[in-house]
Formats: structure tokens, C-alpha cells, sequence
């Protein structure tokens, strides 16, 4: 076939417009493959082939009139009217994608160039071809006319000469008539695949439009579901702060109740201290009932009124001390009764706050 080696390699996801759907793509390999720019020198042509394994998924023969068009950011495709089919490649990064759509842009400008040529030297030789055939038969005619006999004789190698190139001229004119009609076959061909793939194309163009609206949909919808994310965590935090407050409030709770604790045990102590306020009351009572005891025997007695009035004034000091010492725990017991009511009450509104 006379390829030789690749003019430009690189690897890519190989793809092929589903036949049926004209719509999806259909991967043609499982992995990224190697696919290669290659001339053909035989035919005067340059080609994308991709080989995956033993099997040839790409052999596309460019034309000056195929377009490579990329659809995003490393992915391309373009329309091969020959094999009647569309074909993308998914590439690893943009930089790929730039290169073998630049690649691309210079085999089509080579194979335009290959074309024109191709066509200038079929209207030369056909040119030609034409001029000689007018030509021969007058000089073919001067000649006969003309010369003499010697002329006649001299010429007549010339003539057989002329006519075996004119036969040649001629089948090279019916070869090229020939090639000519199957050119303008092939050419009604490739316009009817290019109206096909025109509408290929724009199907394509309208999936594509229909992909970006859906994923549009989709970035919007993965927007929503960031912020919800957000939304959730803020949620979360708050969640973890109100966790954080109920384990202090436990540990405040715990610390009044070790307090209350405490405040019991002092108001037990002081219940037992006020049980023996009756016997300080009853050792009161003695003493008064001795001090009218004393005042009867004072007198009876007014002999030992200096002796009496001394331990009267002795059991008057005491009595005073002891009124006023048992005030003083009144006071206090009051005072610790109304703290552990200030307790209850605070420890009861805490626990309806939490």
C-alpha cells in the first residue's frame, strides 16, 4: 500500500456515531489507542489509521473537504462520507486534542494541494492528447501532397511513428474519458455522502446542544446540592455546639447536685444543733425558776442578798449570752434555709431549660 512510517502518532478514546440513532456514540475501544497520520504514496493520499489489538477501527482517508471540529475540550470528531460514519476521539488532555486538530488542518491543506495537482496533470494530457490528434492528419496530408517520392519514402517511418502515438493518445483520451466518468461518479457519490453527513452533522450539533443543556441541568442541580451540602454542615456545627452546651450543662448539673449534697449534710448538722435548743430552753427555765427560787429566798433570807445578787447578776450575764448565742444560730440556720431554697429553685429552672 505503500504507507511507510506514520507522519504523526498520539493516543486517544476512539469513538463512532451509533448507525442506528445517528445521536450516540458507540465506543470502538476499550482503552486509549494509538492513532497515526500515514501518506499513502500509491495513491497519492494521506490517511487516519488506529489498529486496537488485531482490529483496524479507523482507516479514514482525508479530503480537502472534511472538517475536524471540536466539541469540547479534549474531545473532536469529524465526518468520513467514505466509510459513512462519524468519528470522535476523547484525548487525556487539550494540548492532544490542539495538536492532532493542527495535524489535521495541514494533511487536509497537503491533500488539497495533491488533489490540484492530480487534476492540473489530467487537463495537461488531455490537452494534448487533443492538439496531437488535430495535428497529425494535416501534416500527414501536406506531406502526401506535397513531397516526392524520395519525400514519400523518407517520410514513411515518421507516419507509422505518428500513428502508433496517436494510437496511444487515443486510448490514453478514452482511459481518461473513462476516469473522467467515474470521477464525476464518485464525485455525485461523495456529494450525496456529504448531504448525508451534512445531516449527520447537524444531528450531532443538536446532540451536542442537547448534552451541554443537560449538563447545564446538572451543574445547576450539583450548585443546589453544594449548598444543601453547606446548609447541612452549618447544621452539623450548630448541632455540635448544642451537644458542647448540654455537656456543660450535665457537668453544671452534676456540680450543683454535689453542692445540694453538701447543703444537706450542713442543714442535717443544723437539725441536730436545733434538737438541742429544748435543752438549752429547759436549762433556761431552771435557771429562772432558781432565780425566783432565789428571789423567794432573798426574801426570807435578806442575809445572803449580797451573796445572792452576785450569782443572781452571774446567772442574769449567762442567761443574756446564751439568748443572744442562740439568736445568732437562729439567724444563721435561717440564712442556710433560705441558700438551699435559692438551690432547689435554681437547680429546678435548670433542669426545665434543659
Amino acid at each position: 500500500m505503500g504507507q511507510g512510517q506514520p507522519i504523526f502518532t498520539t493516543r486517544a478514546h476512539v469513538f463512532q456515531i451509533d448507525p442506528t440513532t445517528k445521536k450516540n456514540w458507540v465506543p470502538a475501544s476499550k482503552q486509549a489507542v494509538t492513532v497515526s497520520y500515514f501518506y499513502d504514496s500509491t495513491r497519492n493520499s494521506y490517511r487516519i489509521i488506529s489498529v486496537d489489538g488485531s482490529k483496524v477501527i479507523i482507516n479514514s482517508t482525508i479530503t480537502p473537504n472534511m472538517t475536524f471540529t471540536k466539541t469540547s475540550q479534549k474531545f473532536g470528531q469529524w465526518a468520513d462520507s467514505r466509510a459513512n460514519t462519524v468519528f470522535g476521539l476523547g484525548f487525556a488532555s487539550e494540548q492532544q486534542l490542539a495538536k492532532f486538530a493542527e495535524k489535521f488542518q495541514e494533511v487536509k491543506e497537503a491533500a488539497k494541494l495533491a488533489r490540484d495537482k492530480s487534476q492540473e496533470k489530467t487537463e495537461t494530457s488531455s490537452n494534448y492528447s487533443q492538439e496531437s490528434g488535430r495535428a497529425t492528419p494535416s501534416t500527414n496530408k501536406a506531406s502526401s501532397m506535397n513531397g516526392t517520392d524520395d519525400e514519400k519514402i523518407s517520410h514513411v517511418p515518421d507516419n507509422t511513428v505518428l500513428k502508433s502515438e496517436n494510437d496511444r493518445l487515443k486510448t490514453a483520451i478514452e482511459q481518461s474519458n473513462s476516469n473522467a466518468k467515474k470521477w464525476e461518479t464518485e464525485l455525485q457519490a461523495l456529494r450525496e455522502n456529504n448531504v448525508r453527513l451534512g445531516d449527520t452533522l447537524q444531528e450531532a450539533n443538536s446532540s451536542v446542544e442537547k448534552w451541554k443543556t443537560q449538563a447545564a441541568v446538572c451543574q445547576e442541580e450539583n450548585t443546589t446540592l453544594k449548598k444543601k451540602i453547606s446548609e447541612l454542615e452549618v447544621q452539623c456545627k450548630e448541632m455540635n455546639k448544642e451537644k458542647e452546651r448540654n455537656a456543660q450543662l450535665t457537668v453544671r448539673v452534676q456540680q450543683l447536685e454535689t453542692e445540694i449534697q453538701d447543703k444537706e449534710q450542713e442543714l442535717e448538722n443544723l437539725r441536730k444543733q436545733a434538737e438541742i435548743i429544748p435543752q438549752l430552753m429547759a436549762e433556761c427555765e431552771s435557771v429562772s425558776a432558781k432565780l425566783q427560787a432565789a428571789e423567794l429566798a432573798n426574801k426570807e433570807s435578806r442575809g445572803k442578798v449580797a451573796t445572792l445578787q452576785g450569782e443572781v447578776e452571774d446567772s442574769r450575764q449567762k442567761h443574756g449570752h446564751m439568748k443572744t448565742e442562740l439568736k445568732k444560730f437562729m439567724d444563721v440556720l435561717d440564712g442556710k434555709i433560705d441558700e438551699l431554697h435559692e438551690v432547689r429553685q435554681g437547680l429546678s429552672k435548670l433542669g426545665i431549660d434543659n
